[in-house]
């Protein structure tokens, strides 16, 4: 929609872009023609982790945190991928913390198994076939491998130790790479992990609590964390920034 904007619709936009520091005509153009009330309101939600008194991390991170819920298996929503890489490279961010975030969000997956494995283990006991949990020698030295290379161990890992260590092994491996090229602060790489197991799309509460646990052993603050999951919880606005623009397509087609 290309309407010329009211002096409200105006106003909003300026206030975007003073409070957020940017505008997207792709995402946010649709929504300030056809309810500049909702766009507005969104605005003031959004920016409460952006505001002087308020803002505890960076801006880069901030770009960071937005990028990883954005491109995670769960959600793959682009045009807020595209644009917050955009704002990242503009904050100073290297092409390769970029591509740490993006393997810190790719691991993901995992928690098909670290959902479904215990389940495994209860049906199978409950049938009479109980997996044994006495560690073996390779099974013990693996989790010693895990904690050396991450820095933690979680209950939500012993069932997949005791049914796969093969799958386990290679998982740490997948899993490890961002990790040993450092290019994130570790306190920041627990908060993509917050993002990413907090946002609306995936919910994963073992994994929200791990790393939560390891964000406060690096140093993180509650206000951090807090700021962390107020940034996260914005990604419900993407149900308005995919439909409102089919909307507008379809009310032109209407028109003409």
């Amino acid at each position: 929609m290309s309407e010329k904007l009211t002096s409200q619709q105006t106003a909003i936009k300026e206030s975007f872009i003073r409070e957020r520091g940017y505008w997207s005509t792709e995402i946010w153009d649709d929504l300030l023609h056809l309810d500049p009330d909702f766009l507005e309101a969104y605005l003031k939600f959004s920016a409460i982790p952006f505001k002087a008194n308020h803002s505890y991390i960076d801006l880069k991170t901030k770009e960071f945190i937005y990028i990883a819920f954005d491109v995670a298996a769960t959600h793959m929503y682009q045009p807020g991928t595209r644009q917050h890489m955009q704002n990242a490279l503009g904050y100073g961010a290297t092409p390769e913390e970029i591509m740490e975030v993006i393997e810190l969000a790719s691991v993901l997956g995992i928690h098909t198994t670290n959902l479904g494995s215990p389940i495994l283990m209860q049906v199978l006991a409950e049938q009479g076939n109980p997996v044994v949990t006495q560690l073996t020698t390779r099974q013990q030295e693996l989790k010693q491998a895990f904690i050396d290379e991450r820095g933690y161990w979680s209950e939500m890992w012993d069932s997949v130790l005791l049914l796969d260590p093969d799958f386990l092994e290679a998982y740490l491996e997948f899993s490890s790479v961002a990790f040993r090229h450092n290019y994130l602060d570790p306190k920041i790489r627990e908060f993509i992990g917050i993002a990413v197991d907090a946002a609306a799309t995936h919910m994963y509460e073992p994994g929200v609590r791990v790393h939560i646990q390891n964000a406060v052993k690096s140093g993180a603050s509650k206000e951090e964390i807090m700021e962390v999951l107020e940034l996260t919880s914005t990604l419900g606005i993407h149900a308005a920034t995919v439909s409102v623009p089919i909307l507008a397509d379809l009310i032109n087609k209407k028109d003409k």
